[in-house]
């Protein structure tokens, strides 16, 4: 009897810690997300604007300052402990700050990402030197015109001539001849005719008064859009989170990467684990199949597993420095001398780019995909296998139509586990491929289509290079944090994708 109460004792004391230990883990995780969310949404939601003034001894200043604090005590101090050093000549000199609500003032947003704010001053044209702010629609479109045609004469008439004149460079048509002068004569007409759109494209531009009663102006064609973000209502404030997120989703990264949007980052994460899974999947699978079914059971093939099992183990900037020594200097230098050997000393190959980059992920996650591969096929009934073979199938069939279908969860699970984990990679990726800003996508309408030998950007890449160059900027860290839910949401529908697809394949193997 005693004994018997200890042993539920020991039991009920086990599942205890257990499940308190769970609970940790599991607050701690949903922490971390909700912590990394509402980071993020920072970067999403409209904040509003302050007028913050600092008044030293013998002097003052005004800046415009945005946040989405909620009470202007908290303006204040967040201004003070983030942004005051700066306007400290000396350690002894503390200013006093004074904040209030900038009802009318703009937040001026460019196409290169850069924010100005300031009061609405005058619009301007050729004709006409102050227009007021309602006049901006019909100047733009003007504008857009002038684009237009400054484009067609760029990329039609000048780039049709400059190709002409280089064509009597390569036949040798003397300088003076009559040929070449009637080319250069209109070539210099049309580019006189680009001179003069651009100036006049300049010439509409938009004033702005600084809080500090300085003027900026900013030229029409380099303004993005414009709105005052303390005049917004509920319904203008959920439409400018929405556009922001679509700017986020399918816009590229702008301002040294502390605002716009991350879709180079995107469609490189998906191209690399496209191609790694390609690479992996097919010899990660076939080296399961034959440690399991093929593979004798003795020393050797022990000693091969256990040295896949830690090659799982091994620091993933290892795989990089090789993927660097082997992929991209030894393997693509050759490729270089083979085929692009007239391009040289100028790398092609043999430089960091998608296919090194892709490949040794590949090389990485081949152990998580052979040992969820064979784990799978370790579940397979022996019975199947002597049933098969009873009816008079051959070993390759039993495997091909019997084993390889019924342990295809496991399989399907590795290859999304090995995707997950290169999605979320950041050290080997920054020696063989990955780059803070990649302004040409390995994917374009020129001959070959697919460049494999550009480099990428990648959202771990991304991740991390926003953590460590912008620490202090809002909205750089806000834009940083979004990134990095952005990433878990793909991980965790990576994995959500492999539990569905698995529980599919085994409900429909274990019917049969």
């Amino acid at each position: 009897m005693l004994r018997q109460f200890q042993l539920n004792y020991r039991q009920a004391l086990s599942e205890t810690a257990s499940l308190l230990c769970a609970s940790i883990m599991l607050i701690f995780l949903v922490s971390m997300v909700i912590f990394i969310a509402f980071q993020g949404s920072q970067y999403f939601v409209p904040k509003s604007a302050y007028k913050v003034s600092i008044t030293f001894a013998d002097a003052r200043e005004e800046v415009f300052y945005q946040t989405s604090a909620l009470s202007l005590e908290n303006v204040k101090a967040q201004f003070d402990s983030r942004y005051l050093g700066q306007f400290l000549a000396e350690p002894e000199n503390t200013p006093e700050v004074s904040v209030q609500l900038a009802e009318e003032v703009y937040q001026v947003v460019l196409d290169s990402g850069r924010v100005h704010f300031g009061q609405f001053y005058a619009l301007s044209s050729m004709d006409e030197p102050a227009l007021p702010l309602s006049e901006l629609d019909n100047l733009r479109d003007t504008v857009a015109l002038l684009q237009i045609s400054l484009q067609e004469a760029q990329e039609g008439r000048l780039k049709d001539l400059h190709e002409r004149i280089a064509q009597l460079d390569r036949s040798g048509v003397a300088t003076d001849a009559p040929a070449r002068d009637a080319l250069m004569l209109n070539f210099n007409r049309w580019q006189a005719h680009v001179f003069e759109l651009d100036r006049q494209i300049q010439k509409y531009r938009m004033q702005f008064k600084q809080a500090d009663g300085d003027l900026i102006s900013i030229a029409l064609n380099d303004l993005d859009y414009l709105y005052q973000p303390n005049q917004l209502t509920l319904t203008d404030k959920i439409g400018f989170t929405f556009s922001k997120i679509w700017q986020f989703v399918s816009d590229k990264p702008k301002q040294a990467s502390t605002t716009g949007g991350v879709f180079p980052a995107i469609f490189g994460t998906i191209l690399m684990v496209i191609l790694m899974a390609v690479a992996v999947a097919p010899f990660g699978i076939v080296s399961a199949i034959y440690l399991h079914e093929y593979a004798p059971d003795n020393r050797l093939t022990g000693l091969i597993r256990i040295g896949i099992s830690n090659m799982a183990a091994v620091p993933s900037v290892v795989y990089g420095v090789f993927g660097l020594g082997f992929f991209v200097y030894t393997l693509g230098g050759s490729i270089d001398e083979l085929l692009y050997s007239n391009t040289l000393p100028s790398p092609t190959f043999g430089t960091p780019g998608l296919l090194w980059a892709s490949l040794t992920m590949g090389l990485l996650t081949l152990p998580v995909v052979i040992v969820s591969a064979e784990e799978g096929l370790k579940r397979v009934p022996t019975g199947l296998r002597a049933g098969s073979y009873a009816l008079g199938a051959t070993k390759f069939e039993t495997i091909m139509r019997v084993v390889v279908p019924m342990a295809s969860p496991g399989m399907l699970t590795g290859v999304i586990l090995a995707i997950a984990r290169a999605a979320g990679e950041v050290a080997p990726l920054i020696l063989v491929g990955a780059v803070k800003f990649a302004p040409n996508l390995p994917i374009d309408g020129e001959f070959p289509f697919v460049h494999l030998e550009r480099q990428f950007m990648h959202l771990g890449v991304f991740i991390y290079d926003g953590a460590f160059h912008n620490q202090t900027e809002t909205q750089s860290s806000s834009l940083m944090f979004a990134t990095c839910m952005l990433l878990l949401i793909i991980v965790f529908l990576l994995n959500i994708s492999a539990i569905m697809f698995r529980h599919r394949l085994r409900d429909k193997y274990e019917r049969v």
